[in-house]
């Protein structure tokens, strides 16, 4: 155990699978960790000196199976292998770990989600200013493992949670004093791994990048040397080395992140757009529909669109008009993506080739990519537009490439080297000479028997191989008076006798050494291929990448057809017109047969700034600031959108605070959650952002939220620096009366309908506000009981009517007892009747609601609730 102790010493933290033979084997407290994960049988083994140590294992085989669940379960699994086979004379075998796989570093495909990237990211945490004017900063750097990219930034404590959750982590490196900021976050400890400090060091980090990149200063590459995001990235260089021994040559180059290049999107708008998954959290949102894509590489690439939308408008621009050009001939689409089909994930099986670990069917996988590259090229080539042919030079020949592979490897080689046949007949004669001797020796051996059977007039005589003393010839008991002088035996059973010949064994020597040095041949062959061939991963790189764009940009075109998006008009101003737009997750999700209701919108800075839409629960207030929010984020990723027309001016931003929710955790309210995003906004947003509020302020008493939106409006419409675009979905229906008051303001309403007794939801957004909630009606579709549902119905009434009065200044009267069940304690509506009252019934009956605001009268309520409240 000695070596297993020495190996084990120097991974602390991972859980150690030992090879030992045909399996793997764990022992002591990883032993009982991998049994409650895998479920698999623990035992006690001596362990010297009269102690046990627990003990669980697997077959060799069956690693595939259970390394994914291990580090799906949060652990760091160190794999420990054999370096040379058993000798004899030598009692332990030489081993060491070969590679670390950790949930933000693999090259395995069994670990990889093949449309999604699995990004490990370190933080370093530095302090800048003085005083007043002091902040904490996080240099951040993130990488894939498993593709080569590799990225730096900086940002403020305040935008870290955003840029992380842009990200989608699988691996955060940190210290420990940031784990606790990341587990406020919601990141659990299974998630971020702590690094000792010394790897933050700044010189250390900068020296492990320089040398990873043999360069002596990173300014070639862009990046600032003194940064925290240098540091971040070194000590994320430095895990990237530890776990893949050193062995990450695909890592060629480090890129800075320039958050200002991309639309900012904050955790509650990445959430409550649902771009890469529902609500509840499940698979859906809206990369469900427009991802289209043929290849790996594409689907990871419009996920890193969908989360960064651009801010450059020629950007923008450039994206649109090739989509155009997809839309608009069907033929160069549908051929383009019938060829991409075939290429597979370019960049993955490059990273497995430089890294030493591509299988024999990852170089048939790679030859069959680059030979559809000539196919792909043609079809750009065929295009219409100007823009789509120039898209064929991007792409680089990789002819000499294709022929090495061609040439050495068989059409269809396996998974695994070691089941042999994967180098091609005609590229070694040695190797052919092998093969011969190991093929014909299954002939000679048969001829051999035929010979003797016939020398010695033993008709049942056998040819068998045992790996105690290899090939023999068995003879049963009746026959065994005819054994010649020169078989010698080897072997007594109950009913035969086995033996050997000289001309067996020296043929026997022949076939055993021509398998063997087979083997060894091909591995030689195979690697030097491997070794050959990563001289062009420079190229093929280059190449998924492009490959990648064109698979993203005709997936954009082919959902455009499907879904009749059209291209918007961009420009950079604040004007917003979306003509019959449609929100695209919610249309598909509709019956079969039943139409999905289009609506408009018109926002801008200088008449239209504000639009407040009242209507129903389950009208579709919600849907409709929702599908805005999409309709502009698809336009600035360079996608056709879903409406009859569309011009959309640049947003910096797109904020948005929809649904209730808590966090509970940290103490907080739901109303206290709703406020924070709120200030969230309004500290952040400026003219040129997107702002999408549903009802804000609902989480209090009605005369606090009210108050609260009220003065939001007016904030939002008064704040020259704030002043962004603004659809604001309320059940206040007081707030209409902004309209008359701020010149920015416009009132929508979802437009519902009666009929019946019943309320039929339209759907469809008109100019001016509403007047009802319908809130009993939406309850009553819930499924309350209809005794409940007429009690809410005879409330309501009695308390319209006692709104009514009041507005008309009619005498005041005792409330009809509205509780059944009368007794000593004051009906919740009968205030009027309380003798106490009669100073608050002076004050509104000297009141002149003609001449008094909507926003006077709710505070003057508000004030006289709390004198009743006090007496």
């Amino acid at each position: 155990m000695r070596q297993y102790y020495s190996i084990k010493d120097r991974h602390p933290g991972t859980v150690l699978l030992f090879r030992m033979g045909d399996f793997y084997e764990t022992f002591g407290e990883d032993a009982e960790q991998v049994h409650a994960v895998l479920g698999i049988t623990l035992t006690k083994r001596s362990s010297g000196a009269a102690s046990e140590v627990s003990l669980a294992g697997f077959p060799h085989h069956a690693l595939e199976t259970y390394l994914p669940k291990l580090v799906r379960s949060g652990f760091r699994v160190a794999i420990c292998e054999q370096l040379e086979s058993p000798t004899k004379g030598k009692k332990i075998v030489d081993r060491d770990v070969v590679e670390i796989v950790t949930p933000g570093v693999t090259l395995r495909d069994q670990l990889l989600d093949p449309r999604e990237a699995r990004y490990l990211v370190a933080l370093h945490q530095i302090t800048v200013g003085r005083g007043n004017k002091r902040r904490i900063r996080f240099g951040v750097s993130f990488a894939d493992a498993s593709t080569g990219e590799f990225k730096l930034t900086e940002v403020d404590a305040a935008d870290l949670e955003n840029l992380l959750r842009g990200i989608g982590p699988a691996e955060i490196l940190c210290t420990r004093p940031i784990r606790v900021d990341l587990e406020a976050m919601g990141y659990p400890r299974q998630v971020t791994s702590i690094l000792e400090d010394w790897v933050f060091g700044e010189e250390y980090a900068r020296s492990t990048l320089t040398d990873h990149f043999d360069v002596h200063s990173l300014k070639g590459f862009g990046v600032d040397e003194g940064s925290a995001g240098v540091t971040a990235a070194g000590a994320l260089m430095h895990y990237l080395q530890e776990t893949q021994k050193g062995s990450i040559p695909h890592v060629r180059r480090i890129e800075v992140y320039d958050e200002s290049e991309y639309m900012s999107l904050d955790v509650q708008t990445l959430r409550n757009l649902e771009l890469l998954a529902s609500s509840s959290g499940e698979e859906g949102g809206l990369v469900t529909i427009i991802d289209e894509t043929r290849t790996p590489m594409g689907a990871r690439m419009l996920r890193s669109w969908l989360v960064r939308p651009l801010r450059d408008l020629d950007r923008i621009v450039k994206r649109q008009t090739i989509v155009d050009g997809f839309h608009s001939s069907r033929e160069t689409r549908d051929v383009l993506r019938s060829e991409l089909a075939e290429v597979g994930d370019l960049e993955r099986i490059s990273a497995r080739i430089c890294t030493g670990r591509a299988t024999p069917r990852d170089l048939g996988g790679l030859k069959r990519a680059c030979e559809v590259l000539p196919k792909v090229v043609d079809a750009l080539e065929g295009a219409d537009k100007k823009e789509v042919k120039a898209l064929a030079e991007r792409l680089i020949p990789v002819t000499e490439l294709v022929a090495l592979i061609t040439e050495t490897l068989v059409d269809e080689p396996g998974t695994s080297l070691k089941d042999g046949g994967v180098i091609r007949a005609g590229y070694s004669a040695e190797l052919d000479e092998l093969r011969a001797l190991s093929s014909g020796g299954k002939q000679w051996l048969e001829q051999l028997k035929e010979t003797e059977s016939a020398k010695t007039g033993i008709p049942s005589l056998k040819i068998g191989f045992n790996r105690v003393f290899g090939y023999y010839l068995e003879v049963t008991n009746v026959h065994k008076d005819k054994v010649p002088e020169h078989f010698i035996r080897k072997q007594t059973l109950v009913n035969a006798e086995r033996y050997i010949t000289p001309e067996l064994k020296e043929y026997e020597d022949k076939i055993l050494g021509a398998e063997e040095r087979i083997s060894q041949l091909e591995g030689d062959l195979f690697h030097e291929l491997r070794d050959n061939v990563a001289g062009f991963t420079e190229d093929v790189f280059s190449n998924a990448k492009e490959i990648a764009r064109l698979d993203v940009l005709s997936s954009l075109a082919e959902v455009a057809v499907r879904n009749r998006f059209v291209r918007p008009l961009m420009h950079s101003g604040t004007d917003l017109e979306i003509e019959d737009g449609r929100h695209p997750v919610v249309e598909q999700s509709l019956p079969p047969g039943e139409p999905f209701i289009p609506n408009s919108t018109k926002l801008n800075t200088e008449t239209e700034q504000i639009l407040i839409v009242t209507g129903p629960n389950m009208a579709g207030k919600s849907v409709v600031l929702r599908q805005v929010g999409l309709v502009v984020l698809l336009a600035q990723i360079g996608s056709f959108v879903p409406a009859k027309r569309a011009r959309v001016g640049l947003v910096d931003r797109i904020f948005t605070r929809v649904g209730a929710s808590d966090n509970l955790s940290a103490g907080e309210s739901t109303f206290l959650v709703e406020m924070n995003e709120t200030a969230n906004i309004l500290n952040n947003a400026s003219p040129q952002s997107l702002i999408l509020l549903d009802e804000v302020g609902r989480g209090t008493s009605t005369f606090d939220g009210l108050s609260i939106a009220w003065a939001l409006v007016e904030y939002l419409h008064g704040n020259s620096d704030v002043a962004a675009r603004t659809l604001f979905a309320t059940h206040y229906h007081e707030l209409n009366e902004l309209e008359n008051r701020l010149e920015r303001v416009r009132n929508y309403r979802i437009l519902v309908q009666e009929h019946n007794g019943r309320v039929v939801f339209l759907r469809k957004m008109v100019k001016g506000g509403a007047d009802h909630s319908y809130g009993i009606e939406v309850a009553r579709m819930a499924g309350l009981p209809a005794s409940l549902l007429d009690r809410s119905r005879q409330i309501l009434n009695q308390l319209e009517q006692q709104e009514l009065e009041v507005g008309t200044k009619k005498t005041q009267t005792p409330q009809p007892d509205l509780v059944k069940d009368s007794g000593p304690q004051m009906s919740l509506f009968e205030l009027a009747a309380d003798p106490n009252l009669q100073e608050v019934g002076e004050i509104i009956a000297a009141l002149d609601p003609d001449v008094m605001t909507p926003m006077e009268a709710l505070l003057l309520l508000s004030r006289l609730h709390h004198k009743i409240s006090d007496e």
